[in-house]
């Protein structure tokens, strides 16, 4: 199976945003684009055969979560993470994103403070400052190519906060955190009375040499753990925008589901609960197919970076298809690391500026593509660098 993640797959003039959104996002359409977090693989087979059977009805009405649905997730989390979540604890969303602008809506009042962890995926920043409540960043330490976690500082914020948005395995940095890292949070949390908001939307994209502990699966009392996932990342179908929060604590689910009742998020649409079914039933084979040409295409990248752009260090992730590429060696601003990117090298990625304090000098490759598409977007850097003469 793994032979067909190299399948090139025309993906232009299909309202994709990683595509299509190439002129708005890079003022140019021509760059490879290795930004936006989704990948250029073809989904699971069983989830295309799911959608095609559905779409085969001609009726597209209002939908509810069938229990097989809550079924399919419950024996994911079960097999793949030894976790046994209850029925009851699921609460379904279109996505992660509005899952936590409702988590600080419930859970922290206009002005009371929210714990982020730069850097880190930006809507954690948004999902704060756009609800009113005030940002307290709790960044994490770079040292010798690992990055960690600040738990000194970690401490003095909790003491002001009211919940921490965890990034866990981590987005942008590639961390897959351990047990007694994990432990450690969970002491202070408890400590302070801090909610814990856990994004564990890769769990699934796990390298073979690591493994994700789920936070909740660690926790005294759970109560005080909503944990964020989703089969978006993991099969490719975050364009169908449904995932699930899990939250334990009763009074907890009620607070969110009244956020949710004034959002009016109820409802989802058939075609995103067929795949998110299909994907967690029959996608297992799938998945670890592709962790292992993921695995493959990191560390062809990371020996390309050594051999022949030994100013640009990766930051070896144990977890996502997200490489976090240390660039400043390189010498440049961040206004001139994008220019030489996208208008010398013809590559589009995310600048590091985005993910918040200590992203400067550093941009985010996507390696969700076909391996030959990794390699000569490696080379034109190589030869962008050369006739530079950097």
């Amino acid at each position: 199976m793994s032979s067909s993640f190299d399948h090139d797959i025309n993906r232009s003039d299909t309202a994709s945003v990683k595509y299509d959104g190439r002129k708005s996002m890079f003022g140019t359409g021509e760059v490879i684009p290795l930004w936006i977090a989704d990948t250029d693989f073809a989904a699971p087979p069983a989830v295309t055969r799911a959608l095609a059977e559905r779409a085969a009805h001609p009726v597209y009405g209002y939908t509810q979560y069938p229990d097989s649905l809550y079924e399919s997730l419950i024996d994911w989390l079960k097999r793949r993470h030894g976790w046994e979540v209850q029925r009851e604890w699921i609460m379904m969303c279109p996505g992660v994103v509005p899952s936590l602008h409702a988590a600080i809506m419930a859970f922290a009042q206009p002005g009371e403070s929210v714990i982020v962890q730069p850097p880190v995926y930006f809507p954690f920043f948004s999902a704060v400052t756009n609800t009113g409540r005030k940002l307290l960043q709790n960044p994490l330490h770079l040292e010798n190519g690992h990055y960690a976690i600040d738990f000194d500082h970690l401490e003095q914020c909790a003491a002001q906060a009211r919940l921490l948005l965890l990034c866990s395995p981590h987005n942008p940095v590639g961390r897959v955190w351990s047990k007694p890292e994990l432990e450690h949070l969970l002491r202070i949390a408890k400590k302070y009375d801090l909610l814990v908001f856990s994004d564990e939307i890769h769990a699934d994209l796990i390298y073979p040499e690591n493994k994700h502990t789920t936070l909740a699966t660690l926790a005294e009392n759970s109560a005080h753990i909503l944990t964020a996932v989703a089969p978006s990342k993991t099969f490719n179908i975050p364009g169908l925008n449904l995932s699930s929060l899990i939250v334990p604590d009763t009074k907890h689910r009620a607070a969110i589901t009244q956020i949710f009742d004034r959002m009016h998020i109820s409802a989802s649409n058939p075609f995103s609960i067929v795949a998110f079914e299909a994907a967690y039933r029959e996608g297992e084979t799938w998945l670890d197919e592709l962790l292992a040409y993921l695995r493959d295409t990191r560390d062809y990248v990371e020996n390309y970076l050594a051999t022949h752009l030994p100013k640009i260090r990766l930051i070896k992730p144990e977890g996502t298809y997200l490489l976090w590429l240390d660039c400043r060696a390189l010498g440049m601003s961040d206004a001139q690391l994008k220019h030489f990117f996208v208008h010398e090298a013809g590559v589009g990625m995310s600048p590091g500026v985005l993910f918040g304090e200590g992203g400067s000098g550093f941009m985010r490759m996507n390696i969700g593509a076909p391996r030959h598409t990794i390699v000569a977007a490696l080379e034109n850097i190589r030869k962008a660098e050369r006739e530079a003469g950097r």
